[in-house]
């Protein structure tokens, strides 16, 4: 743990040097969803690659990008593109990128993704506000000894996801599809099955996918408020399964985007981090 502690440290210090103002706001985008950062003004992009210790995302629409910027008055970061458990990644490699940003001084974080839908009442191109999640995955980036400088061994997820900064997500997407659900994380990368859907459904859960978990668990550990928010890519129907591509979830995905970038631009403007 203490290796991953040093890691962390080379790598905020190295971003630290090379930015202004430290980031208040972090910001990570999903799957087909990079350009739901279109209104962050970046002053510097530093590729995942040449961070030190960082992990590189080797997923088809993750630019794997670190963009520092300001946007709604904040100073922001965001990443174009995450790490996923099922491309080989360790839960502690997959969220060494929000330990970094808990470095840099962020303490609030907005997480979207791409998710299959399960709720039958909800659509393609649906914005969800993620209520709950359901860690599906088998793992847990706070296994094994506990960084006391980073957050507590028992860390209290009773209220995991800030229902001000829902409040207001769902009022900045006023106009437009906002729903609120439970998102089911599983490790992929294979697709449900009908059966898994039905498990899922019975769970309570509205909505599934391969990644936010792990990062949110971590996000909490760090003391961090935190807005999930998914985009609904398609719906699942156990009882008529249909073949799903990555090329067509990318593709809605990507028209989603602008959407989400207006949430994620109308929260940022309006939030109140801790301590104002």
């Amino acid at each position: 743990m203490q290796n991953q502690r040093q890691d962390v440290d080379e790598c905020a210090a190295f971003i630290r040097q090379r930015i202004g103002r430290a980031p208040e706001v972090g910001i990570l985008t999903g799957t087909g969803l990079a350009d739901a950062v279109a209104a962050l003004a970046v002053e510097k992009a530093f590729p995942f690659a040449s961070l030190p210790h960082f992990p590189v995302s080797t997923v088809e629409s993750h630019p794997g990008r670190l963009l520092v910027g300001e946007m709604g008055g904040r100073a922001a970061a965001a990443m174009q593109g995450r790490i996923h458990l099922f491309e080989g990644y360790t839960p502690r490699q997959v969220t060494f990128p929000i330990r970094v940003l808990q470095q840099l001084g962020v303490r609030v974080l907005l997480v979207s993704n791409a998710a299959g839908g399960l709720n039958p009442g909800f659509a393609p191109g649906d914005l969800m506000g993620i209520t709950d999640h359901l860690n599906l995955t088998g793992e847990n980036p706070l296994a094994g000894p506990n960084e006391d400088a980073w957050g507590p061994r028992f860390p209290d997820m009773g209220r995991a996801y800030d229902e001000t900064l829902l409040a207001l997500a769902e009022a900045a997407a006023a106009g437009r599809s906002f729903r609120r659900g439970v998102y089911a994380g599983l490790k992929g990368p294979s697709l449900e099955t009908p059966a898994e859907v039905r498990l899922l459904r019975s769970a309570g859960a509205d909505a599934v996918g391969f990644s936010t978990v792990q990062e949110v668990i971590a996000a909490v550990h760090g003391g961090m408020r935190v807005l999930g928010l998914s985009t609904i890519t398609n719906v699942h129907d156990p009882d008529r399964p249909e073949p799903a591509s990555v090329e067509a979830i990318i593709d809605v995905a990507g028209k989603a985007a602008r959407d989400l970038g207006n949430v994620i631009a109308g929260v940022v403007e309006r939030i109140e981090p801790a301590g104002e």
